[in-house]
This record gives structure tokens, C-alpha cells and sequence, in this order.
């Protein structure tokens, strides 16, 4: 089936992520040596990015400061086939995250928001949503002070023009700062929602995949809660599913930044072709496997 002429539209962040390959354990108050790399990231750029690499039309909605690290950024997703809607603050720079990455592959992130969390309400222009089929928008821009009204207004705004949202719930230390019912009351009912175990784990108090998931579905029409290298959970029509990760050859963990991102990329971009919610699932569990087998968050 062709894929959608719509653009899925990513709205949140970009930041330019240093990762660091650590050996072993860190050794806190001395030096652990490790292989050192820029990369781009931010979980929405990252999205769009991986949308645009299985051929879906993809958009990124965000702020980036008035530095080198920012026209990058941009001029990279723009090179990738994504269109680009990014204001530039004047005042604030590029958001940066240093990425500790451990021999397992699991990332420990540092974030420093910078210009993503001036995202404004003026930044969300009628005309971004030209050609949008879908509105999907990391958590991260709820969970932020500075940007949750110019992501509230995005949410209202897809309502209001009949478009479908999907959120990711981003993080599970953010929820728990800013409390689960304060960040569930940010997302619309009608989104599907996408969380890890963690988060899903933060958002009901419950430990099993399969009951997190089946406890938000009495909230959102469809919830997927991802589960690594087991698949995911999703949960929709009253009826709560285990989809296995199925991939054809052995995956080795090298880093796990940006799975989630592509796992969304490989979700939405599915469902953008009007495959089917389950099938659409398994998809994005492979894409989610081929984001771990490489270091950086984004596509090749």
C-alpha cells in the first residue's frame, strides 16, 4: 500500500547529543577513558529523522539557539527529506545532552534543554500543519515548563483541524517530578500513548507491561508500552496484546539512545500507510532493533 501523501509531524526537541562509549562502570571522582562522539538527537528530531528514512513524509516542529550546533541541526534534517520548522532563539543556545552509554548498551542521559524549552506558542504557526496526517509530540515538551503551552496549543490545534496525535510519555524521572496525574492531564484522551516500562511503570504504579498498559487504556483509545528487546504491550478495544520483537538476524546491543524514537518512527509510519495497529507494532519493533546495533540516535 503506497504511503500517505501527509506529512507526520514531530513536534519537541533537537539537541546535539555527546556520547561517551563507557568501558565498564563509571569511576565517580576519578577518570573512566572512553571513545567520544558528537551526534544528533532530541527525541522528535530523531523521529522525523527515522520517518524519513523508511519513506514516510515527516516534519520537525522546535527551537534551536542562533549557533553552529543549531544550523547543523537543522541543515542535517532538511538534507534528510524533513521539513523543517525551527525558530531560533536569540538569547538561549542549542539544547546539548551528554549521553553516558555502558557496556550493556543503556544510556544514561544529562540533559541541558536550552532553546527547546522556549518552544513558543507563536511558534506554532497554522501553516505547520499543511499536509499533516498526524501530529506526534515528545513528552519532553510537556514535561518542560518553558514549552508545554506552545505544546498544549499544537494538541489543541490538531483537535480543532480533525488531525490524530500520538505522545510519547519521554522519560520517567520527569514524570514522577512533575507528578503522573499532572502529566496525564496534558495529554488528550483521543492520543495514542507510547511508553517504556518505566514510564508506563511511573504512570500507574504498576510493574507488569501488560497491566500498565491495560490501567491507561481506560484513558487513551490506544496505548503501546514498549518492552526492549521482549516487544511490546499494546493495549486498545478493551483488549491488551504482547506483540514479540521478531527480527531475522541476532541483534547485538551496541546503545540504546534513540530506540524509542525510531520505534515511534516505525509505529506511526506504519499506521500512515493504514496498516493495521498490530502489524504496525512489529514494524516498529524491528526498527526499534536496528536503532540499538548502532551508536547515535539517528539513521545512517
Amino acid at each position: 500500500m503506497p504511503v500517505s501523501p501527509g506529512r507526520i509531524l514531530c513536534l519537541g526537541d533537537a539537541m546535539v547529543d555527546i556520547l561517551a562509549m563507557l568501558p565498564g562502570p563509571l569511576s565517580v571522582g576519578s577518570d573512566t577513558p572512553a571513545p567520544v562522539s558528537f551526534q544528533h538527537g532530541g527525541a522528535a528530531a530523531n523521529t522525523s529523522a527515522w520517518l524519513t528514512s523508511i519513506g514516510v513524509p515527516a516534519g520537525f516542529l522546535g527551537r534551536v539557539g542562533n549557533d553552529a550546533f543549531g544550523r547543523e541541526l537543522t541543515d542535517v534534517l532538511a538534507a534528510q527529506g524533513v521539513r523543517v520548522s525551527a525558530s531560533v532563539d536569540r538569547e538561549v543556545p542549542t539544547g546539548v545532552c551528554l549521553v553516558l552509554v555502558g557496556p550493556d548498551g543503556q544510556r544514561t542521559m544529562v540533559p541541558s534543554a536550552g532553546a527547546n524549552d522556549r518552544l513558543a506558542v507563536s511558534d506554532i504557526a497554522p501553516s505547520a500543519f499543511d499536509d499533516v496526517t498526524r501530529l506526534h509530540v515528545s513528552g519532553y515538551s510537556l514535561l518542560k515548563t518553558g514549552s508545554r503551552a506552545a505544546a498544549a496549543q499544537a494538541l489543541s490545534q490538531a483537535r480543532t483541524l480533525g488531525v490524530p496525535v500520538s505522545v510519547d510519555a519521554a522519560s520517567a524521572d520527569p514524570i514522577r517530578q512533575i507528578g503522573r496525574r499532572a502529566f496525564l492531564q496534558l495529554v488528550p484522551a483521543t492520543a495514542l500513548l507510547l511508553a517504556n516500562r518505566d514510564e508506563a511503570a511511573v504512570l500507574t504504579g504498576r510493574l507488569d507491561a501488560a497491566e500498565a498498559a491495560a490501567a491507561l487504556a481506560e484513558r487513551f483509545e490506544v496505548v503501546v508500552v514498549k518492552c526492549g528487546a521482549a516487544g511490546a504491550v499494546v493495549a486498545a478495544d478493551r483488549t491488551v496484546t504482547a506483540v514479540t520483537a521478531v527480527t531475522s538476524v541476532p541483534v547485538t546491543i551496541l546503545d540504546s539512545t534513540g530506540a524509542g524514537d525510531a520505534f515511534a518512527a516505525g509505529l506511526l509510519g506504519a499506521l500512515n500507510q493504514g496498516i493495521d495497529l498490530l502489524t504496525a507494532v512489529g514494524q516498529a519493533n524491528v526498527l526499534g532493533a536496528r536503532a540499538v546495533s548502532r551508536v547515535g540516535a539517528r539513521p545512517l
